[in-house]
């Protein structure tokens, strides 16, 4: 018992590991080498696990040669467009000019209804809103809506928005996070100044934000 748990341990600790070494791409982002890869890792460990007498050091050995090919493919892919273009394909216009093509909907095998979907899941429900539709190398559907549709932007009305920064996580969990602090401008004497003029304590704050500007976010326990 105790050495299938070893096993399960070390499978896990490398997987791990081999999926950093890959990157950090989401499941649904995945491009077609990697979505394969992925596959292939998960089938490699569970053979050990599943079966004791299977070289625990074989799989270990090709999950690192998976993840290397994978790592090598991408750096590949970044210098060379025509291999780029061979493994990941190239993105495809579906909708030109707010007319849908339906030839190229059949050449890439997607009904209407796959499309009207993806649009859904770009907050576009009418399709009559849409000039672009792109079908990305990674499944997802990118939209351009028409000049009309867009929406209204400080730039279009010359407004000046300041840049407040990116609101940082400073408290968590009831703990207080410094790694931080420096894209913020937040230091620990004016995190516990803010926790302390709302009347609150540290461990009683689950999630704390803050910005350059000094916009304050809390989250209590309760």
């Amino acid at each position: 018992m105790a050495a299938a748990l070893i096993r399960v341990v070390i499978i896990y600790v490398v997987i791990i590991f081999s999926m950093r070494l890959m990157g950090k791409r989401q499941i649904g982002e995945l491009q077609t080498t990697e979505l394969v890869i992925t596959i292939l890792l998960s089938e490699i460990a569970a053979t050990p696990i599943q079966d004791r007498n299977y070289p625990l050091i074989e799989a270990v050995l090709a999950v690192f040669l998976l993840s290397s090919f994978e790592v090598f493919s991408s750096a590949l892919s970044i210098k060379s467009s025509r291999f780029r273009r061979m493994v990941q394909g190239n993105p495809l216009i579906v909708i030109r000019d707010g007319q849908v093509d339906l030839e190229m909907l059949r050449r890439v095998r997607i009904s209407l209804d796959d499309l009207l979907e993806g649009l859904r899941c770009k907050d576009v429900f009418d399709i009559s809103e849409v000039q672009y539709a792109i079908l990305e190398t990674n499944g997802e559907i990118s939209v351009m809506k028409k000049p009309e549709c867009r929406e209204v932007t400080a730039r279009m009305l010359n407004i000046s928005q300041p840049d407040n920064g990116l609101p940082c996580t400073v408290i968590y969990d009831g703990e207080i996070l410094k790694s931080d602090f420096g894209e913020c401008g937040m230091t620990e004497g004016k995190v516990l100044r803010a926790v302390s003029e709302r009347g609150l304590k540290i461990e009683n704050v689950m999630l704390m934000t803050a910005d350059k500007s000094g916009v304050i976010s809390v989250i209590t326990r309760n």
